[in-house]
């Protein structure tokens, strides 16, 4: 089963190289980015040791979709996407927080209330809750972005403003980005029969204004449920029909791993690799309502991405 799982190009003007979880990010004279999204797959801040056929074809053409459709809300990063794995755009400075938004009460959310806390982030929770109940309105929970090898780690909107990881200006402004991405997120998943259940988002700035950066709305970074059912299967206490990156969460939790320290990844089968694909090609037909056509794996696509990725760049430097 073939899989895009690291990139090592030299483009022109190339200042720097980073590898991150799932994808490879090329900086081009200080002032571009050019992400590549592989075939890894991560959870509980892990890599897993085989990649996921598609999978960067299915993130990278999703979050280019959705960051079109707000381009209307907020500017993103986003100039062009040159190839069925790549996205080109301007380079910004990351803010160290990363802003999760939650509309309902599952994952990680649930398993703390479900041991006893009431409190998310600086958030009170209301008693009485079940799993994969809706919030009377979305929460914002947000993480810190940790560095490579680390944990992302919750933080609550007051500590952000005490230690000014973020200016308060520009926090209100992450604050009313975020959920107004949100609301357009859910709108358009209802529109395909889905329910957008949590996300997050991550901003940048550029020349002193807020961007948008790095993907929205994929199964990465995301989770949905089916509309359909969602009442009774609530109802009745059953687990939500849902698309997202949960179920491999759930494997790994089921085989004894959460990242802990001396916690052993287990095997990836052939069958658990060509599941999880079948699950993000799914996303990618749901939410948009197209049928996915995988790009060709073949001794020629590292040869195909760099030349996408030339004349692009070639064009950015003569406009």
């Amino acid at each position: 089963m073939k899989s895009l799982t690291a990139t090592e190009f030299f483009f022109p003007k190339q200042t720097a190289f980073y590898r991150g979880k799932v994808r490879d990010v090329y900086t081009i004279d200080g002032k571009y980015l050019v992400m590549v999204a592989t075939d890894r797959i991560s959870a509980f801040d892990a890599v897993l040791p085989k990649g996921i056929p598609f999978k960067g074809q299915v993130l990278n053409q999703l979050a280019a979709k959705f960051l079109d459709a707000t381009g209307d809300i907020c500017p993103s990063w986003k100039i062009a996407s040159p190839d069925p794995v790549v996205t080109v755009g301007y380079r910004c400075e990351p803010f160290a927080v990363e802003m999760i938004v939650r509309g309902y009460l599952c994952g990680s959310a649930w398993r703390a209330y479900r041991s006893g806390a009431r409190e998310l982030c600086g958030v009170k929770l209301p008693e009485g809750m079940r799993e994969n109940q809706k919030f009377p309105a979305p929460i914002i929970t947000p993480t810190t972005k940790a560095g490579q090898g680390l944990h992302d780690e919750n933080i609550a909107r007051g500590e952000i403003l005490a230690r000014n990881i973020v200016s308060r200006r520009d926090y209100e402004q992450l604050e009313e980005y975020a959920l107004a991405l949100f609301r357009r997120g859910a709108a358009l998943a209802a529109q395909r029969g889905l329910m957008l259940v949590d996300t997050k988002y991550e901003f940048g700035k550029r020349g002193g204004e807020v961007y948008l950066i790095d993907e929205i709305h994929t199964p990465d970074s995301s989770r949905y449920f089916y509309a359909e059912g969602y009442r009774e299967r609530f109802e009745k206490g059953e687990p939500q029909k849902q698309l997202s990156k949960e179920f491999v969460r759930e494997w790994l939790m089921e085989n004894g791993f959460e990242g802990k320290a001396g916690q052993r990844i287990p095997e990836m089968t052939d069958e658990i690799v060509e599941s999880i694909g079948k699950r993000y090609v799914e996303l990618f037909e749901s939410i948009t309502g197209d049928k996915f056509c995988g790009a060709e794996y073949s001794d020629g696509i590292y040869e195909r991405i760099e030349e996408n990725v030339k004349n692009l760049l070639s064009r950015l430097r003569e406009s």
